[in-house]
């Protein structure tokens, strides 16, 4: 896909900070650090789009992003271990499970996992959280670079069967360094927008 135009819209903690219209919206869930980011600014050919930290729990809010006019990648708080209080998690939760579970306009949920470790507890209950709602769910496998080519087929394997997946989900082997997996995301997205 070609990128003309790329931008942040909005962050958002509550549904009528949401952009308004029927644009399709993409969001990205997965644990603090794992690099969501990362992953919007290569695949919208941007450094800086989506802030990178190595601090974990920079994104706080939904964080809206519009592309090319016409859909927005979600970026939303990761999980797993930002230094913040138990009230300020809760609350995220909250926050992420309303948008979840009552945005129309959501098409897919990006599951962004490590492919160097198996998927945290976080990542199951994420995943099966996707499914119980049935948001489809398209898993990216990040960090592609760190492991050795000949080892992807053992991770994506670990990756499969830790979060229960069935054959026809789809899971992508994604890096941010080489740009490994990054038309095969856009093919997955178009077909779902």
């Amino acid at each position: 896909m070609k990128i003309t135009a790329a931008e942040i819209t909005i962050s958002a903690v509550k549904p009528e900070q949401y952009p308004e219209g029927d644009r399709p919206e993409f969001a990205l869930a997965g644990r603090s650090n794992v690099g969501k980011s990362s992953f919007i600014n290569k695949m919208v050919n941007r450094k800086n789009l989506a802030r990178t930290s190595s601090k974990p729990g920079k994104t706080q809010t939904l964080n809206f992003y519009l592309i090319n006019e016409s859909f927005y990648f979600v970026d939303v708080p990761g999980y797993g271990f930002a230094k913040v209080s138990k009230q300020e998690r809760q609350a995220w939760g909250k926050m992420m499970e309303t948008y979840f579970t009552t945005r129309e306009q959501l098409k897919a949920a990006v599951l962004v996992v490590d492919l160097r470790h198996p998927p945290t507890k976080d990542d199951c209950m994420m995943y099966e959280f996707f499914k119980h709602y049935s948001i489809p769910t398209i898993v990216v496998a990040t960090k592609a670079d760190k492991v050795p080519r000949g080892k992807w087929q053992k991770h994506q394997k670990i990756v499969r069967e830790t979060l229960n997946m069935t054959p026809e989900d789809e899971l992508i082997l994604f890096s941010a360094e080489t740009g490994q997996g990054k038309d095969e995301a856009w093919n997955v997205l178009q077909r779902m927008m």
